[in-house]
């Protein structure tokens, strides 16, 4: 069972690479085992509600299941939580009344109010329908969601009523649309008037009663037939409801077929799969003001949002001969974030939206009053597009000024905006911000901070007053936080290049950190790695300098060329030359692998990639693949002048969007690399999702030139090295059609140094550790042929 240990013997021991050590040996079968070997990182944490100890989630060995333990802070060996106990757990996810004196959260579906000067646990729902938008009430009590029903909790009565029931239906009291058959009958037969007039009465006098009635829920709100529910948000009062609609069966376009070979019944099956790029785009959203009390419901128009009438597209739309845009350009809100797009203050009297254009290029925040009157409070656009991470926003405790997120200066930064004045920034600087929370007692937050290097996050505090940032942690890793019920300390989950997420405390106001868990295992613990080197890498493309993890041998022989493989991380925006442990950890101990067979890697954070502001993000705009290969060009030169590369024996691989910069890189620099692994592959950017794709690319539609010169398959001919595509069969994030048509495309091309593995039972992600072997030890077997 994990146990507390002092921070510095569990940072020794995941340190790696030590002067003292020689890393073990490490085989393929060993490297691409199931990792369970290794031991289960700590996949979530929280604080119990007296902060007296923490509860957290561990994978059990050789099992999908998840069990759940207790740590107690002042020591001892954690407890596994039994099947009965289970209903004493507190929750990750929770909100605190104003005085932090009772906390709410959702455990498995039902909502729990807990308070923590006794500890008393009072459940308020037990269904099978999940809840969802828990929130303190003005009276005290609590409100939330289940659908789009909303309930509100009365603390001092115990009773929980129904506040708000929303319907996307046609109200009935409403007059039905013109039609000359139903005038002519109406007009002719009285019997049909009568009818039609005693309903009306009854519907009525039934509405009179129940709002008469204070013992009776409120009638339900009717948005009309034509819409479906997006998103809703109760005011603490319960008095408002802002309600986000899309057009009701708005066409997503065409999806895909996905063929599935190997299968229970032994026939082939189909698997319904997502739609490409610009199908039809993101459906425009709605938003709706309702008075709770009398039902009433009032659109609220966005055409006065700043830039929302002016299309940024229009050069392109032009050039590929469309129409231009006819009327403003449409949103979304941005719901899919922790927290939702709608936030109302405490007290009720405003709410803040959060929208996107479903364009890309801007961002707004408006505030919405509880006379319904809506302002713009901030705008956010960006010439290439807006981010998809950053978007955290809220109120100050005064329930007037906000705290938002935003990449304005070049970087993500946390400001405060009181009122429509100008925002106020509590953070500056070239570094990134991310993850706020709010302290205890309002006066500032704590925050996630790659404020010395890109590489090594900590958690900051923020004094809202002074704009004070001060590091409170010397972790190197930190994955994420939270803060104890009684604000005074910060339960951390960290990571090392070879250490799993483990859990640590430190106090609130900074400090040493008190480690709580050490779940790997004995045997992965017992070995010596090599520790990578976080190297800046000189740019000779404008990019002042690429930041990478070097794998290499402690001591290099005099005079020796060595063999080269770099590794390219997927995802596009994603960081993996940091000190936390990697999404690639399988890929790391096959770099300590290669160093160990006579090679030496780079493995870099190529333009495109997460942590280093905003230009570095958007450089790849309109031309994927283009930026990126020149940093990969710059980094094998490094490796040539600096740490003995071998110029002529390079190879290149990786996932995903490094299967995509595989291809590039031997098709568009064909010679420079001798032997590339496309794993996963995309092919073709027509073929991606919407989501991702549109915001880098635009649309096919209007700018059929960014697509053609990001695309690989348009380059194919330049192909002359050695190259390996391997892919799951049932992959229904980067289709496996993509490397099926690149496989037509190479035979209609006559190359002949090229092989595809195929893996039917695997989806983007492999799980199964004889795919991971089979397809690693094909991309060993290709560099060792032909890199040496």
């Amino acid at each position: 069972m994990p146990r507390l240990l002092p921070l510095s013997l569990l940072l020794l021991a995941a340190a790696t690479g030590s002067v003292h050590a020689a890393p073990t040996p490490i085989t393929i079968e060993q490297a691409m085992a199931d990792p369970d070997w290794i031991g289960p990182p700590v996949e979530s944490a929280w604080w119990s509600w007296n902060g007296q100890q923490v509860e957290y989630t561990l994978k059990r060995q050789g099992s999908p299941v998840r069990d759940t333990f207790r740590q107690p802070l002042a020591g001892g060996v954690a407890a596994q939580v039994a099947d009965d106990q289970r209903g004493t757990l507190d929750a990750a996810n929770r909100v605190y009344d104003r005085q932090r004196q009772r906390m709410a959260f959702v455990r498995n579906g039902d909502v729990f109010v807990r308070d923590l000067r006794s500890g008393a646990l009072t459940q308020l729902t037990r269904g099978n329908e999940r809840a969802s938008g828990v929130d303190f009430a003005t009276d005290g009590g609590l409100i939330w969601n289940v659908g789009n029903n909303w309930y509100h909790w009365n603390a001092g009565s115990g009773a929980i009523a129904l506040a708000a029931q929303l319907k996307a239906e046609k109200n009935p009291a409403d007059a039905p649309k013109a039609d000359v058959l139903r005038d002519q009958q109406m007009r002719t037969l009285e019997t049909l008037r009568r009818d039609r007039a005693q309903r009306d009465t009854l519907r009525e006098q039934g509405e009179r009663w129940r709002q008469a009635d204070p013992t009776r829920a409120p009638g339900p709100v009717y948005l009309g037939a034509d819409v479906e529910i997006v998103d809703s948000a109760l005011s603490p009062d319960a008095a408002h409801l802002i309600v986000a609609t899309k057009p009701k069966n708005f066409e997503d376009g065409r999806g895909g077929k996905m063929p599935l070979y190997v299968t229970e019944s032994g026939y082939e099956e189909t698997e319904d799969t997502r739609t490409r790029v610009g199908r039809n785009g993101s459906a425009p959203h709605a938003l709706w003001f309702v008075d709770v009390a009398t039902g009433q419901v009032r659109p609220l128009a966005l055409d006065a949002l700043p830039g929302i009438g002016t299309d940024p597209l229009a050069a392109l739309r032009k050039a590929a001969g469309k129409e231009p845009l006819k009327g403003d350009r449409t949103v979304q809100v941005m719901s899919d974030f922790m927290g939702g797009g709608i936030r109302w203050s405490a007290d009720g009297s405003q709410a803040a939206v959060m929208l996107r254009a479903n364009d890309n290029k801007d961002r707004w925040i408006v505030s919405v009053g509880g006379d319904g009157r809506m302002q713009n409070r901030h705008r956010l656009t960006d010439p290439g597009w807006i981010n998809w991470g950053f978007n955290d926003f809220g109120w100050m405790a005064d329930g007037r000024t906000l705290w938002l997120l935003s990449e304005e200066s070049g970087f993500s930064h946390l400001y405060t905006q009181a009122g429509t004045g100008k925002p106020r920034a509590l953070t500056s600087g070239k570094w990134e911000t991310s993850a706020p929370v709010p302290s205890a007692d309002g006066k500032g937050f704590y925050v996630l901070c790659n404020q010395q290097a890109p590489h090594d996050y900590e958690v900051c505090g923020v004094d809202a007053a002074s704009g004070q940032v001060r590091e409170l942690t010397d972790l190197n890793g930190v994955e994420d936080f939270s803060l104890s019920p009684d604000g005074q300390q910060l339960l951390v989950r960290y990571s090392g290049a070879y250490l799993p997420a483990q859990l640590a405390v430190v106090p609130a106001a900074g400090g040493s950190a008190r480690v709580l868990t050490d779940t790997r295992s004995a045997e992965f613990k017992a070995r010596e790695w090599i520790q990578p080197q976080l190297v800046a890498v000189p740019s000779k493309h404008g990019a002042g300098v690429v930041w990478a993890k070097y794998y290499g041998p402690a001591q290099k022989e005099p005079g020796r060329k060595y063999p080269v493989v770099m590794f390219v991380h997927g995802a596009g925006y994603l960081q993996n030359v940091h000190q936390r442990y990697p999404t690639y950890f399988r890929e790391q101990m096959f770099h300590n692998l290669l160093v160990q067979k006579g090679y030496i890697v780079l493995d870099m954070d190529y333009r495109g990639s997460e942590g280093y502001g905003r230009d570095w993000r958007t450089a790849i705009y309109r031309n994927m693949g283009h930026p990126e290969l020149e940093d990969y060009q710059d980094g094998l030169d490094w490796l040539v002048e600096t740490q003995q590369g071998d110029r002529d024996h390079a190879g290149i691989y990786g996932g995903s969007y490094g299967g995509f910069m595989t291809f590039m890189a031997l098709y568009r620099a064909p010679g420079t690399f001798k032997a590339g692994a496309a794993l996963r592959p995309v092919g073709d950017w027509h073929q991606y999702n919407h989501g991702y794709t549109s915001n880098i690319l635009n649309t096919p539609d209007i700018d059929p030139e960014a697509y053609r010169v990001s695309s690989p398959i348009e380059y194919a001919e330049g192909l002359q090295d050695h190259l390996l595509i391997a892919h799951g069969m049932m992959d229904d994030n980067v289709f496996f059609q993509d490397s099926v048509n690149m496989t037509q495309r190479l035979i209609e091309l006559h190359k002949d140094n090229w092989s595809i593995a195929p893996y039917p039972l695997e989806r983007h992600g492999f799980t199964r550790a004889d795919s991971w072997l089979d397809e690693y030890k094909r991309i060993l077997k290709l560099f060792e042929e032909h890199l040496k």
